[in-house]
């Protein structure tokens, strides 16, 4: 027997419905002081979470990683087999050299095919090559990932970039203000923020000194790069700790 058009929309509504498991309300998330307190509620929770991790060649981690690993990666092993979430999942789907608008283009294949709880989102650093003329446009595209997270499900958490060694790279020197237009979109929506930006200043209060965290003088984290940005989000997660009998990852040297 056919089925009715309004038979056919009701059943596809209650497929969409149940392939998200509990939607994620825009007051939920405001609820919180700090809206870090959303993740660490899912972390605290037994149930596992699909983290997903996207950006342009930092996040991707390829080639100036010299083999070594990526901060996503890990993550992967701070969240899955330190601290026993091995359920969870951890995707990253950052392509080097992309923006937001090229991400924008495919994120139902790069970012909501997986369903994830969390979606971890660095990008500006190519970006900010558009200058003065690309704030506007990189504004709305961190509002636009913002409601579409919002709508499926997710809870979005905003990465600043590193900072970069601009004497090696004038091209990016626009990167401060695109850093200014995340923080200034996470306050406005309340969304979970890791500003590396800052506390890479906040380390390394002599800029040259950043030269030992990148690979390619210039943009890039090396190997002690990507551990240091792995630290310091697990700072701002509440998963730090130097003290426990398999905090391996928090161990990792970085001069």
């Amino acid at each position: 027997m056919e089925t009715k058009p309004g038979r056919r929309k009701f059943l596809a509504t209650m497929a969409a419905t149940a392939a998200v498991p509990s939607l994620i309300k825009a007051q939920d998330i405001t609820s919180f002081r700090d809206p870090i307190q959303s993740i660490q509620t899912l972390l605290s929770s037994k149930d596992p979470i699909v983290w997903l991790f996207t950006g342009d060649s930092i996040t991707h981690g390829a080639y100036h990683t010299f083999g070594w690993r990526s901060y996503s990666e890990h993550f992967a092993e701070r969240i899955r087999y330190e601290l026993s979430r091995s359920q969870d999942v951890v995707v990253n789907t950052g392509i080097s050299g992309d923006t937001t608008v090229g991400l924008l283009k495919k994120c139902d294949w790069r970012i909501y095919q997986f369903q994830p709880r969390v979606v971890s989102l660095m990008m500006g650093m190519n970006d900010c090559l558009a200058g003065e003329k690309g704030r506007d446009i990189y504004r709305q595209n961190l509002e636009t990932i913002y409601k579409k997270t919002l709508e499926h499900g997710g809870i979005l958490l905003l990465h600043t970039p590193n900072p970069i060694y601009v004497h090696n790279d004038q091209t990016r020197a626009d990167l401060p203000k695109y850093v200014e237009i995340i923080r200034d979109v996470a306050r406005k929506h309340n969304i979970a923020l890791v500003d590396h930006y800052a506390h890479w200043f906040d380390v390394k209060k002599d800029v040259g000194q950043m030269l030992y965290w990148l690979s390619d003088g210039s943009i890039h984290p090396n190997q002690y790069g990507h551990i240091k940005l792995a630290q310091y989000l697990f700072q701002r997660l509440g998963i730090f700790d130097l003290t426990g009998p398999t905090s391996l990852t928090c161990r990792l040297f970085v001069p």
